[in-house]
């Protein structure tokens, strides 16, 4: 039988989570959300992207990016058409979110 996992209070975004996680797991979800935190921190410094909303989103599919990207070998995983992807949903996010 496995041991129950155990809840972290993990903070994003200035909001307290509580995430189920075993404690095999605790350090690489305290990693996962600090490095969310630097690249939504990069992005709001950037100063192009207003809303919170739209901050997480973006920091998320540079994350998502940057993953791919780094499984990118000759399997052949079409990163130049997740890019145009992430252009189109970037585009939709702009008129979803405009004033």
């Amino acid at each position: 039988m496995s041991p129950k996992p155990k809840t972290l209070d993990v903070t994003i975004m200035g909001r307290t989570y509580k995430v189920a996680c075993s404690e095999e797991e605790r350090e690489a979800l305290i990693s996962a959300v600090a490095y969310f935190e630097k690249k939504k921190t990069e992005i709001k410094n950037a100063g192009r992207v207003a809303s919170a909303e739209r901050i997480a989103v973006m920091a998320a599919l540079n994350i998502a990016n940057e993953l791919l990207s780094s499984r990118n070998t000759a399997g052949g995983f079409d990163i130049e058409g997740l890019r145009r992807r992430m252009a189109a949903m970037e585009a939709t996010l702009d008129q979803a979110l405009a004033p």
